[in-house]
């Protein structure tokens, strides 16, 4: 069994097995949009959704988070059942989350480094 990473709004990666919780806040600026849904680990927020275009009343748009916490618990849940390392990714034009094998993105970054060195 591999381990489940979580990837974060600016590309970094937190284990799964350290978030103490998950959380959502209003996460724009304005009052009248937005949402902001990040995990908790050792005490720090690390931010994964920053949807700050999301119309709609302020209980509207939380609820709408409060569904994508269930989706990642569900994603998480589908990655720790994997037998190999897992990076969980938001994917915002499909407004889902996604499973990638550690060795198929490590894969991504050697073919992209052969192909600069070409």
């Amino acid at each position: 069994m591999g381990e489940v990473w979580i990837r974060t709004i600016n590309q970094g990666l937190v284990r799964a097995d350290r978030v103490t919780e998950i959380a959502s806040t209003r996460g724009s600026v304005h009052e009248d949009q937005g949402y902001l849904l990040k995990v908790i680990v050792e005490g720090k927020p690390h931010v994964l959704i920053d949807d700050s275009y999301l119309p709609g009343s302020l209980v509207e748009r939380l609820e709408h988070a409060r569904h994508m916490e269930d989706a990642l618990l569900l994603a998480l849940d589908a990655a720790a059942e994997m037998d190999q390392s897992v990076v969980v990714c938001y994917e915002q034009d499909g407004e889902r989350w996604e499973l990638a094998a550690v060795s198929e993105l490590a894969g991504t970054l050697t073919a992209q480094g052969h192909s600069l060195r070409a």
